[in-house]
């Protein structure tokens, strides 16, 4: 008898176990809160070689298109100078560039969107999730995969919630057409990290729109210190409501914006304050880290952000969440008997996520340092920044680099 999973989530941990699961016989169904397409959504995101190994997996081309070549990281002094240089190659891509594909492998009979979770019970046969429209569907099992404030998670762990980190990320997105070409020069081939006290501002250069156009854009992130009370402020809008610890872009209250530039050219380097000032839509992040007892609940187990919730610093957002999936998906077709397959996903899988968070912290705990070698800090930065401990990159760097140079 074919069994039947249900995936909490219809980002792309959710798509990754959704494909995977369906490609080992399973009957899949995803359950995705929000309505309309998500291929919009997300900024640059970092990539290695395994990412690109389960897309392959799954018959997804990995080619040029994936992303860009990076050749290396360039740390810059306050007045624009270059004072540290790694050559580093990696290959930066978008979400969407991930998450389109995998939307596009699952039939539509699977997917289906506006439909929220509000409720899952565990019984002697699976887990039975209950939806907002009052509607109920069972399965073999559940797969949450519904992210940093994950439904299905709070009801299983109630007192777990994300920790705040103590700093928040501005972030933005400038075109490339919109860049004199020496900045292009540089923020289009390499990762560009700046170091104020206390701070850490860093550019990604990511593919564009997926429209053949061949235009690119560079992502910035920067974190600085912000005490919850400041965070509160920083997240209430121009009406004086409050949005809690998030804000939607619109609604940030225009002098915050005009005070993040005019920090950027106080305290940045001028080609990393030009992208502050270039952004027409400026975000606030919030950075958040969560760390869980376990990520398996009898017939529920938890993946990407919807288990361990670790800092962007380690930069494997995207790629846990396909690991994870992975590694849950090769236990089910490894063991016929679901409960042990899931003992062993959760063995394999609880480590490695501690471990992410634990670097998480680590790497935030060099930047919001104020004291010390500003010059080691940001070699320190530029070297720890990213993931680590896992397969080298460099080969995909140079394959994606040939066909893009053909």
């Amino acid at each position: 008898m074919t069994r039947r999973v249900l995936v909490i989530g219809g980002s792309v941990g959710g798509l990754f176990a959704a494909n995977l699961l369906r490609a080992a016989g399973w009957d899949v169904a995803v359950f995705e809160r929000a309505a309309g397409d998500l291929g919009d959504r997300g900024t640059g995101i970092g990539t290695r070689e395994e990412l690109f190994a389960v897309m392959r997996r799954l018959g997804i081309a990995v080619d040029a298109n994936i992303g860009v070549a990076v050749e290396g990281r360039t740390g810059l002094d306050r007045d624009g100078r270059a004072i540290h240089e790694l050559p580093t190659p990696a290959v930066t891509s978008a979400w969407a560039r991930i998450w389109r594909p995998l939307k596009a492998l699952l039939p539509e009979r699977c997917y289906r969107g506006g439909t929220a979770v509000t409720a899952v019970e565990l019984d002697a046969g699976g887990v039975t999730a209950t939806f907002a429209d009052g509607t109920h569907q069972h399965g073999d099992l559940l797969v949450a995969a519904d992210g940093l404030h994950s439904t299905v998670r709070s009801a299983l762990l109630p007192n777990l919630k994300p920790r705040y980190a103590g700093y928040s990320a501005w972030r933005g997105v400038v075109e490339a057409s919109t860049l004199p070409p020496p900045l292009h020069a540089l923020l289009f081939r390499r990762m560009v990290f700046g170091c104020a006290d206390g701070e850490l501002m860093l550019s990604i250069p990511m593919p564009g729109p997926d429209d053949g156009s061949g235009a690119g854009r560079c992502h910035f992130v920067w974190f600085r210190p912000a005490d919850e009370a400041t965070l509160a402020d920083l997240c209430t809008d121009a009406n004086g409501k409050r949005h809690g610890t998030s804000i939607p872009p619109p609604l940030i209250r225009p002098e915050l914006i005009r005070g993040i530039k005019t920090a950027a050219k106080m305290l940045l380097a001028p080609q990393l304050a030009g992208l502050v000032e270039a952004t027409a839509q400026i975000i606030l992040q919030p950075i958040f880290d969560l760390e869980p007892p376990q990520i398996v609940f009898g017939r529920i187990a938890l993946v990407g952000d919807a288990a361990f919730v670790a800092r962007p610093h380690v930069a494997t957002g995207v790629m846990k969440a396909a690991l994870d999936a992975e590694a849950l998906a090769d236990a089910l077709m490894a063991d016929s008997d679901i409960d042990a397959a899931l003992g062993r996903y959760n063995a394999e899988r609880h480590p490695y996520g501690a471990w992410l968070v634990a670097r998480g912290r680590r790497i935030g705990a060099y930047f919001a340092d104020t004291g010390g070698d500003r010059q080691r800090r940001i070699e320190t930065l530029m070297t720890e920044y990213g993931p680590s401990g896992l397969i080298d990159q460099e080969p995909m760097s140079a394959r994606l680099s040939q066909s893009i140079s053909a």
